[in-house]
């Protein structure tokens, strides 16, 4: 599990990034894991959306294995 002052860093900087950066980190998110979002797919979500995605991703990436 991330610190409570990591996971608040990571929010107040998504906050802050427009559809078009979220969506460009979503593409080229480097993980454990792939995402794997057509462009159309992501296009149709809201930006809230798409940090929701994003903080996901983040959060479990930077969680110990099993």
């Amino acid at each position: 599990m991330i610190s409570k002052e990591c996971f608040e860093q990571t929010t107040t900087s998504l906050a802050s990034l427009g559809k078009t950066e979220l969506k460009k980190r979503i593409k080229n998110f480097q993980g454990r894991f792939r995402l794997d979002f057509t462009d159309t797919y992501l296009e149709n979500l809201s930006a809230d959306r798409l940090r929701h995605i994003l903080l996901a991703a983040l959060i479990n990436a930077k969680s110990p294995p099993g």
